[in-house]
């Protein structure tokens, strides 16, 4: 157990996790929990895949680098990015490959009814800004554009070939992510190891450098991610199923809540950047609502989260 939530001085729920710190060469210089399960990268990975996309000619800006890389919540300005990123090489939405489905930001979902719109999009799925991205990579090399997803097209190919040089862990066999793109694996010490190797390696300057820059097109600024990214000095990403893997000066760190629980897992990684000195005393105060999540009764706070690491 890392983390419970607490009402009225009563632990109501336990939750079982992991976190690593890990530097470029792999070596572990701290963990807590359970780390030693197998699981899927899933959108923690879009750094990489952004990176591969830029370096096969996808000619991207820095925002249209860090829509690449992002799980956006579907606001108007996600939108209009992806929509222009895609124009500029003479496609549209239709090229996407990605399932139709509504934003993940409830208010902006509210918006786009609001607006007229009756159906799900493939537009609006959080992954569109990585298709659009994979899609102008294609262009620029001629690859086919309808298969875009199949793990032997030669885009996955460049991505899987990537993944385990950086992270030193086989990534395959593959699966089927929640956009329909392969999805690799990794541990949570191959995951820090490869965070701490992209903060600090020229390849992927120009992902890093949109990611930090662009906090709130990488994800949405209602969402806790979102808010630690703000105060973080480096690349972060949040992946599904309880998982954020982020670094600083060569120094990565990956929490997973083997739940699921995306809240549990930001609370998890800074309660493990907080004890190995990642993050300052003012970030720490910043951050405090999200690290220590609220439990309510009665419209009012009855508790909170709170990590329960054992050094």
């Amino acid at each position: 157990m890392l983390a419970r939530t607490v009402r009225n001085g009563l632990a109501e729920t336990t939750h079982n996790g992991g976190v690593v710190i890990a530097d470029a060469t792999g070596r572990v210089l701290a963990s807590w929990g359970d780390t030693d399960p197998v699981f899927y990268w899933r959108s923690s990975l879009k750094l990489v895949q952004a990176t591969v996309s830029q370096e096969a000619g996808a000619n991207l800006n820095p925002q249209h680098m860090a829509i690449a890389g992002s799980s956006h919540s579907g606001w108007p300005i996600h939108l209009a990015i992806i929509r222009q990123s895609l124009a500029s090489v003479d496609l549209d939405e239709d090229a996407l490959r990605c399932p139709p489905d509504w934003p993940q930001a409830s208010r902006a979902r509210q918006l786009l009814i609001a607006s007229g719109h009756r159906t799900p999009k493939r537009l609006f799925h959080n992954c569109s800004g990585k298709h659009a991205a994979w899609l102008r990579a294609c262009v620029a090399q001629g690859w086919p554009l309808d298969t875009y997803l199949a793990d032997d097209h030669p885009l996955q190919r460049r991505v899987i070939d990537l993944t385990q040089k950086v992270s030193g862990f086989d990534p395959e066999p593959v699966g089927v992510d929640g956009c329909g793109a392969p999805v690799l694996r990794t541990t949570l010490s191959a995951a820090a190891r490869t965070f701490a190797g992209i903060s600090c390696d020229p390849r992927f300057a120009e992902a890093v450098s949109a990611n930090h820059r662009y906090a709130a097109l990488i994800g949405g600024s209602e969402r806790s991610d979102t808010k630690l990214g703000q105060w973080w000095d480096g690349p972060m990403k949040v992946g599904a199923e309880g998982l954020l893997v982020a670094a600083r000066h060569g120094v990565g760190i990956a929490a997973k809540s083997w739940s699921g629980d995306a809240g549990i897992a930001v609370m998890l990684l800074v309660e493990g950047a907080r004890r190995y000195g990642l993050l300052s005393d003012a970030a720490i105060a910043a951050v405090h609502d999200i690290a220590h999540p609220t439990t309510i009764g009665g419209g009012v706070s009855q508790g909170t989260a709170e990590p329960t690491f054992e050094d």
